[in-house]
């Protein structure tokens, strides 16, 4: 019993364009540990059916015809599926030949060996990895199948009528009822059994496409959450050294100054304590706000973890000059507002230029700081005079004044002035800026 089928076209899949260089993964222990239960019940089922229907005399057995060879033929189509995903072609082989040899010999069996069939094409499809060679092999199975047919209605259509049928009238005979009925029959049953197997493939590969994508959304998860840590660590390290070391330079500039002239000068002295006092408290009120910040689960990314701004620049001025350096501010063009974000990281910078123009400009040094506001922009810029430390790599502050420019979307200009010191600028467009 068999048809020739016409391959039905491949089920569309939302994965498959992900999943073309994917191959259905070997079957599992448990898959294969499954087709011996499987193999071994129809075994079961077929040695039964075998014997209830040599009895009753059901299906094409003769009366002369052995029991033996029944179950010879039965064992050879329902036995190898026990290999059947390990060897799916070899296996569909077998047992399509053993059904159309027992079925010659009018020693076969017509329900279980029915499933075994189904069975041997439908894992060719769903287990094939080769699409090409799993297709051509099914075409193989069926174009046999069907010319064993064609051979078996050929032969029926010209043996006699039985006796039942004879002077029938009409157009569709009871014989050719049965052969209609035979090619429909197997028609869905073979093209049932290669439609099935194309589905089960495609749904392997889509499961496996899943399974890649959750995979690589996990890695990708895990890989964010590390760079968010890692962010967090930098932005807390760059407030850390922006609020520690411009208080704590200033302070020993005091300190050191107050040092120095507290024998000669004790007013001054005591002046120089006061300012390292007032810088100690400064530094400890920011420390505070930082980490009160930072301890606000509240907060949005990219918000200022401050409340410093321009505005707070002649304060910043003044704590400069109090440390021993001559600072001048001015601001130039009509002001325009500025979001907090880039207020603070401005500001910061400022910061920065101001604390390494004390540290590295050496005596006598001075610096001007200068923010300009035109449309759509704002600008920073910070010289001073004094020496420059040729060949020094750039240290933490310089890394935290361009990381701060990036944030913002801005340029940043840092590097030795041709008349003599140092030059800090930024611009930031306002109008891309990426703030909040």
């Amino acid at each position: 019993m068999a048809v020739i089928d016409t391959p039905l076209p491949r089920a569309a899949s939302s994965f498959r364009s992900e999943a073309e260089d994917l191959a259905r993964e070997a079957p599992t222990p448990a898959e294969l540990r499954n087709d011996w239960f499987l193999g071994g019940g129809l075994v079961v089922a077929v040695v039964i059916s075998d014997v209830l229907s040599f009895i009753a005399g059901y299906g094409s057995f003769d009366e002369e015809q052995s029991l033996p060879l029944m179950l010879l033929f039965s064992l050879l189509m329902t036995l190898p599926l026990v290999m059947r995903r390990r060897f799916p072609i070899t296996v569909a082989l077998i047992v399509n030949a053993a059904y159309i040899v027992g079925a010659e010999l009018n020693a076969i069996e017509y329900y279980v060996s029915q499933i075994a069939l189904f069975c041997s094409i439908y894992t060719i499809g769903a287990w094939v990895n080769d699409r090409r060679r799993a297709m051509r092999w099914r075409a193989l199975i069926i174009g046999a199948m069907f010319v064993w047919l064609c051979i078996t209605t050929f032969r029926t259509a010209t043996e006699p009528i039985p006796e039942q049928w004879e002077g029938y009238g009409g157009v569709l005979t009871p014989a050719l009822a049965v052969l209609l009925l035979m090619w429909l029959i197997n028609l869905f049953y073979f093209g049932g059994a290669y439609y099935m197997g194309e589905r089960a493939y495609d749904s392997a590969l889509n499961r496996q496409a899943l399974a890649n994508r959750s995979r690589q959304l996990e890695e990708e998860q895990e890989l964010t959450s590390a760079q968010a840590v890692a962010l967090d660590r930098v932005r807390i390290a760059r407030e850390l050294h922006d609020v520690v070391a411009h208080h704590v330079s200033a302070m020993g500039v005091q300190a050191g100054a107050a040092r120095t002239v507290m024998d000669a000068d004790p007013a001054a002295a005591e002046r120089a304590l006061a300012a390292v006092e007032a810088s100690a408290r400064e530094a400890i009120d920011e420390l505070r706000h930082l980490l009160d910040t930072l301890r606000d689960e509240s907060q949005e990314e990219g918000e200022a973890p401050s409340t410093v701004g321009l505005a707070c620049l002649p304060q910043l001025v003044r704590s400069v000059e109090a440390a021993g350096t001559p600072t001048s501010l001015r601001f130039i063009g009509d002001q325009i507002p500025v979001p907090d974000f880039v207020q603070v990281n401005l500001y910061r910078i400022a910061q920065e230029a101001l604390t390494n123009a004390r540290r590295h400009g050496g005596p006598g040094v001075t610096a001007d700081a200068r923010v300009r506001y035109s449309p759509g922009a704002v600008e920073l810029e910070v010289t001073n005079t004094g020496r420059v430390a040729l060949g020094s790599r750039a240290g933490l502050g310089t890394l935290g004044m361009r990381e701060r420019a990036t944030a913002m979307g801005a340029t940043l200009e840092a590097g030795p002035r041709e008349s003599g010191g140092y030059l800090v600028r930024v611009r930031v467009p306002l109008g891309s800026a990426d703030t909040p």
